[in-house]
């Protein structure tokens, strides 16, 4: 750290005593001057003088005053005001005790708005100057009339300057930090919805999958003793499902991974071109399903495609788990214009028909998929009996601007 950096540390952390070493130094410079006589006659030339007991007196206030000017600052520039304008009446020869003055009003111009530095420092010149031509000494056009003027404007100019510079790097400061700011909740707003995604991604495969498992072992318990082939299909069922539970559950993992971990997955994410795998999971699990697909062979976003199949894939889950073991599922695909349109079906009539009953979080995990792609989701209850689960999702992205109709 520099020595002006660290007198500035000093300056901080003690601005009284800082301003009782600025007080001592006008005192000694105001001091020197009084001692001191210029002569104007054919040459330049200066003779000590001794000042006047009321001249030292009237430095001393001014002086003194300088200690509390960051305190109250009008008030001290008040209070050195005054014992200026009584020095320019009364002195002669004159002290320079308008030096305390000076100072009090840099410190205002310094510490206010810039209206207030223009009243003050205009009435601070006149007074001042005012006083000292027409009650002085000396005459009305001497040097030291017009030294008075031209240091109470400095003075005033110079606090303002000092003023608009420190707004100014506050102003940077401010904005960098408010900048950071912005950069750091964006930041963790990319994580939030990262971790919320990779949530949607596990729930879905586990739910699936164990759901499949837990059916085909439940079979496999029954028919074992009495038919141990079909007992055996069902474990096959089971080994398949819990492969392919892994495989996913490695994928999403993976995505945790270090950017330089060479086994980060590579295998795309599931879309519709799947359907009838994941048809078949089920359907080898006892599920009864029809699909009819009417979407022309449309190529989806990969965004849209992980949506699509996610949603088919919880909607059936749902009603293995929910819909009893005799319902049927239907599944249809269609593209209505700009949006492909996703409904599943049910008939069931299981004490469970509402998915959202069990308080899991499948509805919610679809939810939050079809409003990230700004696309609307129906879910409830049908007439008659049934769980009916439909979602318009839009083939090209929207602007937030855009209307989903």
């Amino acid at each position: 750290m520099s020595t002006l950096q660290r007198v500035k540390c000093q300056a901080k952390a003690h601005p009284l005593a800082m301003d009782a070493v600025l007080a001592a130094g006008v005192l000694v410079c105001m001091v020197a001057g009084s001692f001191v006589e210029p002569r104007h006659r054919d040459s330049v030339s200066w003779a000590l003088r001794t000042p006047d007991p009321l001249s030292l007196l009237l430095i001393a206030l001014g002086a003194a005053a300088l200690v509390f000017r960051r305190r109250a600052p009008m008030t001290v520039l008040c209070l050195t005001g005054t014992v200026s304008v009584i020095e320019s009446v009364t002195g002669d020869p004159r002290a320079p005790v308008a030096m305390s003055a000076v100072i009090a009003l840099y410190t205002v111009a310094s510490t206010t708005d810039r209206p207030t530095t223009w009243r003050v420092g205009l009435l601070t010149m006149t007074v001042l100057t005012g006083s000292a031509m027409a009650a002085g000494s000396l005459p009305w056009y001497a040097q030291e009339n017009l030294a008075i003027f031209a240091w109470t404007g400095i003075g005033a100019t110079a606090g303002d300057a000092v003023r608009s510079r420190r707004a100014f790097v506050q102003a940077i400061r401010e904005r960098a930090e408010r900048a950071e700011r912005t950069r750091e909740e964006e930041a963790r707003r990319r994580v939030a919805e990262e971790r919320l995604r990779i949530a949607r991604d596990l729930h879905d495969v586990v739910a699936h999958h164990i759901a499949l498992v837990n059916v085909q072992a439940g079979v496999a318990a029954h028919v074992m003793d009495k038919r141990p082939d079909q007992a055996k299909e069902a474990l096959a069922h089971v080994r398949e499902a819990s492969r392919s539970a892994l495989n996913e559950l490695r994928a999403t993992v993976g995505l945790l991974r270090q950017s330089g971990d060479p086994e980060a997955p590579t295998e795309p994410a599931p879309g519709l071109d799947r359907l009838d795998e994941l048809t078949g999971t089920f359907r080898n699990a006892g599920l009864h399903i029809e699909v009819a697909r009417a979407d022309q062979d449309t190529t989806l976003p990969a965004a849209v495609d992980l949506a699509a199949y996610r949603i088919i894939q919880e909607a059936l889950t749902n009603v293995q788990k929910h819909a009893g073991p005799q319902a049927k599922a239907e599944v249809s695909v269609v593209r209505v214009g700009p949006n492909i349109e996703i409904t599943v079906l049910d008939d069931g009539s299981g004490e469970d028909d509402d998915p959202g009953s069990g308080g899991g979080h499948g509805l919610l995990g679809m939810r939050e998929r079809v409003s990230a792609l700004r696309g609307t989701l129906t879910t409830g209850p049908r007439y008659g009996g049934g769980f009916r689960v439909h979602a318009i999702l839009p083939v090209k992205s929207r602007t937030p601007g855009e209307d989903p109709a």
